[in-house]
């Protein structure tokens, strides 16, 4: 998955903190807490955590074949 380094409004670091996210958020934490331990407090960090998906998925069935035109 691709996600940012930097959150694109503010420039803070924000990379860094997305595997603990996901880890306790899947352990059943509430996410503005783990937002809130994580140290994020401005709403566009946290904007960048919360509406990270993982688009490969998404993408690869419009991908064509090697030699075809797109």
């Amino acid at each position: 998955m691709m996600i940012p380094i930097r959150c694109f409004t503010c420039g803070s670091l924000v990379g860094d903190k997305f595997s603990t996210f996901e880890t306790k958020v899947k352990a059943g934490e509430d996410p503005a807490k783990v937002l809130d331990e994580l140290g994020l407090k401005r709403y566009c960090c946290r904007r960048m955590l919360i509406s990270s998906v993982d688009v490969i998925d998404q993408v690869l069935p419009f991908f064509g074949k090697k030699g075809t035109n797109y």
